[in-house]
């Protein structure tokens, strides 16, 4: 008995002993096991980043082997490959029809002879489709051609007809298109509605020039544009006409310059030339009042006679009296540099009250005056109205 209590006894008091011990073995094989497991993670690590260099690596070269195997390629199946991507590439495509009518009735007297008569205001129909084929760039068909309704309502003589391409290097067009001459000088004077508008730059100055070769390009305001015309039926066999110009636009202001030569033929002989220097001015205010001025000095150089000095101005004003009423005023001074006997200088204005009563049509009533100084004067008052349309459609 005495035995057995002694045996319990030291039983007790180890056991604390024993448990102590086996905690601390667990610790250490704990701290073993997370050592193990920091050294597969270092490991892993490791092969991760092997892994990624690895595998751009290998992007690399397949790209360089796929670019080797579309060199060698056969050259047809290049072009069938860059046909195939230029269809996936979506290009923006429209068509504009338009046309304008504009006739005119009124009482006409010139000289001794007065009459009444049905005229036209320059009426025409045209149609213009552009093409994007890349980010910013575009071909364009341009047709346009007159309706004389003062002629049985004949349709037919171009205009303009022309095909151009356009991108952020500028404008080249080919065919029968505006110079910049009217662009910059004329268009601005030219608001009245009269087929002789503007009354002192239509005797001798250039409204649409054929064969024509034009280049143009927007550099901030200013617009840049060239053009020079090539008919091997007339003239020589070089440029037969040069005009050039730059406009500045900003806001409501415009200001240009411009130059021109012109040949001059008679029977493939070359007579001389005709310079003309351009410029132009035009203002829109707040009150809706528009000013505009366009002025020609024309210098007429003739191999085989007189050389002569003469000059266009053409001043036009526009006030809106109302949301559906207008009033135009214009003042005009034409000079051919001839002498008393061949001369047919004139200066003169013109009034106008316009009405529109919706967005696409006008009537209106004009007075126009000629005076000239060694002919017979001209006088007209007309009414007449001008109906616009327009239809474009994306495709």
């Amino acid at each position: 008995m005495q035995k057995k209590s002694i045996c319990f006894l030291f039983t007790a008091l180890c056991a604390p002993l024993v448990q102590a011990q086996n905690e601390q073995d667990e610790l250490q094989d704990l701290k073993s096991q997370l050592a193990d497991i920091r050294t597969q993670l270092s490991a892993l690590s490791s092969l991760s980043v092997q892994y990624e260099t690895i595998n751009k690596r290998i992007e690399v070269l397949e790209k360089v082997g796929a670019q080797n195997s579309e060199d060698k390629r056969p050259q047809k199946q290049i072009s069938i490959s860059t046909d195939q991507n230029i269809k996936n590439i979506p290009s923006k495509k429209d068509i504009k029809v338009y046309a304008t009518v504009r006739p005119t009735f009124g009482y006409i007297d010139e000289g001794n002879e007065a009459s009444w008569d049905v005229k036209d205001a320059l009426s025409h129909a045209g149609i213009k489709s552009t093409v994007e084929f890349n980010q910013q760039w575009q071909g364009i068909l341009h047709g346009e051609w007159g309706i004389d309704l003062s002629n049985n309502g004949n349709f037919g003589n171009a205009r303009q007809v022309y095909a151009a391409i356009d991108s952020p290097y500028g404008k080249v067009g080919l065919g029968k298109q505006r110079p910049a001459q009217y662009l910059f000088i004329a268009e601005y004077v030219d608001i009245f509605n009269h087929g002789n508008s503007p009354f002192a730059y239509d005797p001798e100055s250039i409204f649409f020039v054929d064969n024509l070769l034009t280049y143009q390009i927007k550099q901030g305001d200013f617009t840049w544009m060239l053009v020079s015309q090539f008919n091997g039926t007339q003239g020589d066999n070089k440029s037969d006409l040069i005009n050039g110009g730059v406009s500045y636009d900003k806001d409501n202001l415009h200001v240009a310059l411009t130059y021109t030569n012109k040949g001059i033929y008679e029977n493939e002989q070359e007579l001389g030339d005709n310079n003309i220097v351009g410029g132009s001015l035009a203002y829109s205010f707040d009150s809706g009042f528009y000013f505009a001025l366009g002025y020609q000095a024309k210098k007429y150089n003739r191999d085989l006679g007189i050389d002569r000095n003469g000059h266009t101005l053409d001043v036009s004003m526009a006030y809106p009296l109302s949301k559906n009423y207008k009033v135009k005023m214009g003042y005009f001074d034409f000079d051919d540099g001839h002498q008393a006997a061949q001369t047919q200088n004139y200066n003169g204005a013109n009034l106008t009250l316009e009405w529109l009563p919706a967005e696409n049509l006008r009537l209106h009533v004009e007075y126009l005056y000629r005076d000239f100084d060694y002919l017979a004067d001209f006088s007209s008052f007309s009414v007449g109205f001008r109906y616009d349309y327009s239809q474009v459609w994306g495709y």
